[in-house]
């Protein structure tokens, strides 16, 4: 447990009341990202010198304790060179980078700042426009929440792609393209009000942050916007070689949203377009090589080990035309979106009515992620980046539409899996 009042240690404090009271802060969590911290510190403050130079501001950069490379070295040289006000700290509580989150809202509310944007510190393709299209919405629009809306290669993210906006458009009614795009901004009235939350001693503290602050905005009324941002180009993962850990950080945070704000997702009968601030970009992203034949490889063997735990899980329909879809073998096998609704749903459905091995739920779904990749990949591999966004589109729709079985498998878990029998 975190006994600390606040994440911020007494020097950063000192730090900080030389630079307040400040309007903006933009923080950046960071871990061993010596190699891109620099260009995100002072593109962040060539944005702020352009776009809001009668503002005063701060960029703060939290730091997990990197001992990898020199990142607050070269974080504090980048602050240094752009004659900008900056403060660089390590934060306490527990590791990862909702830790780091709460730490950039104290430091917030410690300058009495406004406004509060979150940067990724691996972002390659960050421009100053960035800072104005983030900062824009709250400081002259009175938006509270800002998402941000990229233009991306069609295999990158496709943990949102597959389930994050899938998820959380038919759960909250909005159509936030990039819930878990990690750069975002904030009023400071509900940067505070989240630092408040009772969740920085969990597992959102260590990971699952993004799609916390996008599910909680909007279940707390908050008014949201999306912003085009253009191409992003980061740290590419390939979905079969890096992404497992990560699905499963943001499937048990998206879970555990699910069971905290059910009273709200349960009354949401269709989503509703989110504003866009900023005209769109002619920009196309670089392609890169995903592994398709790893993910089917993982698929098809993980069938041989954890079908008995799928059926356990599973309602009987689901999982025996799941079975049907693995007897058409590895050439032509194809999960498709209605199956893919109904796994997800089946799963989220199970996790809320155990009490026990609840994790084991979300570590075995990761393979039928891999499957529905896989799927996606095979279906869309001749066509546009543009047309297979018109794809995720339609993925979308269907899960709207296939949500009142959610609804009704969350109040009952009638018809699923032997084990998965209410138990509370």
């Amino acid at each position: 447990m975190n006994n600390h009042a606040t994440p911020l240690r007494d020097i950063t404090k000192q730090l900080l009341s030389r630079v307040a009271p400040a309007d903006i802060v933009i923080g950046i969590p960071c871990f061993n990202n010596g190699g891109t911290i620099g260009k995100v510190v002072s593109t962040a403050a060539s944005g702020l010198s352009e776009f809001f130079p009668d503002r005063p501001a701060c960029i703060v950069i939290a730091d997990g304790g990197s001992t990898m490379d020199d990142t607050r070295e070269n974080a504090l040289a980048a602050v240094k060179a752009s004659g900008a006000h900056g403060v660089v700290g390590i934060y306490r509580g527990l590791p990862g980078k909702g830790s780091a989150v709460r730490w950039i809202f104290a430091a917030a509310a410690e300058v009495q700042a406004k406004a509060v944007v979150l940067l990724d510190s691996d972002l390659r393709s960050i421009t100053p426009l960035w800072i104005e299209r983030l900062l824009g919405p709250v400081l002259q629009g009175g938006y509270e929440f800002v998402a941000p809306l990229y233009v991306r290669y069609k295999y990158d993210g496709t943990i949102t792609n597959n389930v994050a906006y899938n998820m959380t458009r038919c759960l909250y009614g909005q159509r936030i393209r990039q819930p878990i795009g990690g750069d975002f901004a904030l009023s400071a009235d509900l940067a505070a009000r989240l630092a408040e939350e009772s969740v920085w001693d969990t597992d959102i503290a260590r990971f699952g942050i993004d799609i916390w602050l996008t599910c909680t905005a909007l279940v707390r009324g908050a008014r949201v916007c999306q912003a085009r941002l253009g191409v992003k180009i980061h740290d590419a993962k390939d979905p079969a070689a890096s992404l497992e850990p990560m699905f499963r950080q943001v499937v048990k945070t998206l879970f555990t949203c699910m069971e905290q704000t059910e009273s709200a997702w349960m009354k949401v009968t269709r989503s509703e377009p989110t504003d866009i601030w900023g005209d769109p970009s002619s920009d196309e992203p670089e392609a890169f090589a995903v592994n398709y034949e790893a993910l089917m490889e993982n698929f098809f063997l993980s069938w041989r080990t954890l079908k008995g735990a799928w059926e356990s899980i599973l309602s009987p329909d689901t999982f025996l035309e799941l079975k049907s879809r693995v007897a058409s073998g590895p050439s032509a096998f194809h999960l498709t979106t209605d199956l893919w609704a109904k796994l997800l749903f089946e799963f989220a459905a199970a996790f809320h009515c155990r009490t026990t091995m609840r994790q084991q739920v979300v570590e075995v779904l990761s393979p039928l992620y891999f499957a529905r990749v896989a799927s996606f990949i095979n279906r869309t591999r001749n066509c546009s980046n543009a047309e297979a966004e018109a794809v995720v589109e339609e993925q979308a729709q269907v899960f709207e539409l296939r949500k009142p079985y959610l609804v009704d498998l969350w109040k009952t878990c009638d018809g699923l899996g032997p084990t998965c029998t209410k138990l509370r």
